[in-house]
């Protein structure tokens, strides 16, 4: 492959059309209101109760912060079992909390926790669970549901990567007490900056809504540490017009998604991750094991790409356990994480995203499968 002219990112923010914006933009402007829930927000809310059929949303600046409301809105203190297969926020999020992670290994085919080895984890000081939708692939929700019950655990789904992802009784979003959302730029979704916490009711809808406005119930009266997590009136308005064109964004993604497979499926040492609910999947990634009897190992072929001007991402690697303030935890060391610590070393993830050439598909498949 030679050196392109134009690099080629792992993924591209999907925008629409200005002049479909400038409107609201116009509007925003007029009226001064700014942030504090103002009407975009308002509108953004019921847009997506509507589409992700969920009950109650609230809206945040990212997802980073949604985490960390999420875990002080449940109280949730002492311990949380979670992946070490994340990005860093998911645990982030803990210390933020004073919580102390506890990491789990994966299951080799979802790259989801594994609940066979939640139980094992669980100590008198273990108060919750924190698993994360990897890749949009839907996490074991019944059986670690059954866990969370017979043992009295609060249940937060990480869902950055879940947006529209479904299984057969509705959105995946429903499951446990709380699922975060990112709304980041790289995301199949997104609102440039941005993220939500789906609630089971009205009043637990409320607590968080207080708690991301700095504990403010009212003009006067603060009631508990809260944080500025209000998502603003720009994002609110771009996301109520990327909420148009989010069904043809993952249909394009879709199509990228298969041309891959159907290119990579006899390449030796190369396998993709499979896709058990297709029609219910948003193809937020798509990552690749580069495996032990492909020619040459994960960080040669990611550098080979890179100096061909298409750069993937090695995501997620480093483990969350192998950086520096968690990897003192018991819970991190290697032989604890066998699973995660093989993944971590081979998984690529390539470019996908709306306005990705074919072209560029067929030439990194092609450049895969010729080393």
């Amino acid at each position: 492959m030679k050196k392109r002219k134009q690099d080629i990112y792992v993924t591209q923010p999907f925008l629409p059309p200005l002049e479909e914006f400038l409107p609201s933009l116009e509007q925003i402007w007029n009226s001064r209101m700014l942030t504090n829930g103002g009407p975009f927000h308002q509108q953004f809310e019921d847009a997506l109760c509507e589409y992700l059929g969920v009950e109650h949303i609230a809206l945040f600046t990212n997802g980073t912060l949604a985490l960390v409301t999420a875990l002080q809105s449940l109280r949730v203190t002492g311990e949380v079992i979670t992946t070490p297969y994340s990005f860093v926020a998911t645990s982030h999020s803990l210390l933020w909390n004073g919580i102390k992670p506890v990491f789990v290994d994966i299951d080799p085919e979802t790259l989801n926790l594994d609940p066979l080895k939640i139980e094992a984890a669980i100590t008198p000081q273990t108060t919750a669970i924190m698993p994360v939708h990897c890749y949009g692939h839907p996490a074991a929700v019944d059986e670690i549901q059954t866990i969370a019950d017979n043992y009295n655990l609060k249940l937060i789904y990480d869902a950055a990567h879940a947006f529209g992802v479904r299984d057969e009784g509705g959105s995946i979003l429903r499951h446990g007490d709380l699922s975060v959302l990112s709304f980041h730029a790289t995301k199949t979704f997104n609102t440039f900056e941005g993220g939500a916490i789906v609630c089971p009711d009205l009043k637990t809808k409320t607590r968080i809504d207080q708690l991301k406005n700095f504990g403010h119930v009212g003009e006067v009266t603060v009631v508990a540490p809260g944080i500025n997590g209000k998502m603003n009136e720009f994002n609110a308005a771009l996301g109520l017009l990327q909420l148009k064109y989010i069904d043809q964004a993952i249909a394009r993604r879709r199509i990228i998604d298969a041309a891959y497979r159907k290119r990579l499926q006899s390449v030796p040492g190369i396998r993709c991750l499979e896709n058990k609910r297709e029609q219910a999947a948003n193809y937020t990634y798509f990552p690749i094991l580069i495996q032990n009897d492909y020619p040459i190992v994960r960080d040669e072929l990611y550098q080979r790409l890179k100096d061909s001007g298409i750069h993937p991402r090695r995501y997620f690697y480093p483990l969350i356990s192998e950086f520096p303030m968690y990897r003192g935890l018991p819970s991190a060391h290697k032989d604890n994480l066998p699973v995660a610590t093989v993944i971590a070393q081979q998984v690529l993830c390539l470019p996908i995203y709306p306005a990705l050439p074919m072209s560029v598909v067929d030439e990194v498949a092609d450049f895969i499968a010729a080393q």
